[in-house]
């Protein structure tokens, strides 16, 4: 699977879930290889799957705490039978290229976005070769 905004990879693990690999060639994220599992619940299409971060983690951004988990509206609230896979996959590419600070799992990386950008994007540079941010350890991602 491939877009402007990244090139990816399934891996099948078994019929109801999957593995999907995103290279992010954008800034801040440039360079960065994040990797998705997707868990297809029985009552798909009719509830959304539910998606990890599986690696790096941590990953340092607003929308995805320190244990991987995902905070995309059309994952929850949003959710519509009509939705398909791409249209979660380019809601992870959207959240890589425009962090939600309003609604974050890390707070402490939507407080850095929301009071220095820069800031915040010298960390996500900086977190994506391997860093300490506070006293989490961010492992490289590439």
């Amino acid at each position: 699977m491939a877009s402007a905004l990244s090139s990816g990879s399934f891996g099948l693990a078994r019929s109801d879930s999957f593995f999907l690999s995103l290279d992010l060639p954008l800034l801040p994220c440039r360079g960065g290889k994040f990797s998705f599992a997707f868990n297809m619940p029985d009552s798909y299409p009719h509830d959304p799957p539910k998606v990890k971060c599986e690696s790096p983690r941590p990953v340092y951004h607003p929308n995805i705490d320190l244990e991987g988990n995902v905070c995309l509206n059309i994952l929850r609230e949003d959710w519509n039978p009509v939705l398909t896979i791409s249209s979660v996959v380019f809601g992870l590419q959207f959240l890589f290229l425009d962090p939600n600070p309003d609604d974050p799992l890390n707070k402490d990386a939507a407080k850095v976005l929301t009071s220095d950008p820069k800031q915040f994007q010298a960390n996500v540079r900086r977190s994506l070769s391997g860093c300490y941010i506070g006293n989490t350890y961010f492992p490289p991602c590439r």
